[in-house]
């Protein structure tokens, strides 16, 4: 939601979005910075927006309205703090030192943009610093991608799957999230639900997304079909039989099911439980 704008911040209360990310950085212009950050300050500070996770998005520490963003953040408190164009661990190190210092609260995380070149090459050092940093989230900048490697969004995102799967394998190894890149095209529901599935394929915990009109498929596609629910429950039944409580492998409707697809079970369930 772009920071400047008001009315998009009082709407963000109404959507069903899990997070809102409040942006002070790509879709505020130079003139409207101070502006957008006073605006946000003060929603954050009203709240209103129920269970939704609030996220700033600031401005990099090396631009003019870094530091005064970051300050801001330590103010108001928000859920997470979006830290952009970060290519080496110290970049997301730094920030959480220095919220920290401000009298930022602790339970606010910090989440990187992987959004360029450097990210992705550094990207398991980066995953690695979750606990200096606080760090738990990595977002996928994939039009940044895209810009600075020079490669074609054609293709189904053929020339950048291999980033894509680089950072969500290191997110995986550090117990970090990871949310897909954003699509351009919010009048292309068709196209968009495809790069939906192609992301939950990979394994993205969701996407983030430039128009509210993306969310309701989103939604859709990024939670557990009722197929999908029903046979993690039966999955979850049957180990818990007395029969099966020692086992390591038990069989159900035919097939073999260890204890590892009880933990993905677990998980399924735990997540229908809440959306519902």
């Amino acid at each position: 939601m772009p920071g400047a704008n008001e009315r998009a911040l009082e709407k963000a209360k109404t959507l069903p979005a899990d997070s809102l990310i409040l942006d002070l950085e790509d879709s505020v212009a130079p003139d409207a910075k101070a502006d957008a950050r006073a605006k946000v300050a003060a929603a954050v500070k009203a709240g209103g927006f129920g269970r939704r996770e609030l996220v700033i998005r600031i401005n990099g520490l090396d631009t003019p309205w870094g530091v005064d963003d970051l300050r801001m953040a330590a103010e108001v408190n928000p859920d997470a703090i979006l830290v952009p164009k970060v290519a080496r661990p110290g970049d997301i190190v730094n920030v959480s030192k220095i919220h920290f210092g401000m009298g930022g609260a602790e339970k606010t995380r910090m989440w990187a943009m992987m959004e360029t070149p450097m990210a992705i090459f550094n990207v398991r050092e980066i995953a690695s610093v979750h606990q200096v940093a606080r760090l738990s989230c990595l977002v996928l900048g994939t039009n940044d991608l895209l810009k600075e490697s020079r490669a074609l969004a054609t293709g189904g995102r053929f020339a950048i799957l291999p980033w894509l799967s680089m950072t969500l394998l290191a997110a995986r190894a550090y117990g970090l999230d990871v949310i897909d890149g954003v699509y351009n095209d919010f009048r292309d529901e068709q196209g968009f639900r495809a790069e939906c599935e192609q992301g939950r394929t990979l394994g993205m915990d969701g996407k983030t997304l430039i128009h509210p009109g993306q969310i309701a498929a989103c939604n859709e596609m990024f939670s557990p079909s009722p197929e999908e629910v029903a046979w993690a429950r039966k999955i979850i039944a049957a180990f818990q039989l007395p029969e099966n409580a020692a086992k390591g492998v038990i069989t159900v409707d035919g097939k073999m099911v260890e204890r590892l697809h009880l933990a993905m079970a677990d998980r399924v369930a735990a997540i229908a439980e809440a959306i519902s």
